[in-house]
């Protein structure tokens, strides 16, 4: 559906930001921003940015 747009070093960073802001939801404020980690998570798991999509940024190699 959606071409790999993310390369290699954002994925590991969006991933550990996702999971950064996830965890501040169990162990610090009980806050509902602590989700919006989800985004970055997801994009890193699945290599795909809507946002770079729209701007047509790329950060992986071309195939």
């Amino acid at each position: 559906m959606f071409q790999s747009n993310v390369g290699g070093l954002d994925r590991i960073l969006r991933v550990i930001l996702g999971l950064a802001l996830i965890a501040i939801v169990f162990v610090g404020p009980q806050t509902p921003w602590g989700w919006v980690g989800v985004v970055p998570l997801l994009t890193g798991l699945f290599g795909t940015c809507p946002l770079y999509s729209l701007l047509g940024i790329r950060t992986c190699p071309r195939r």
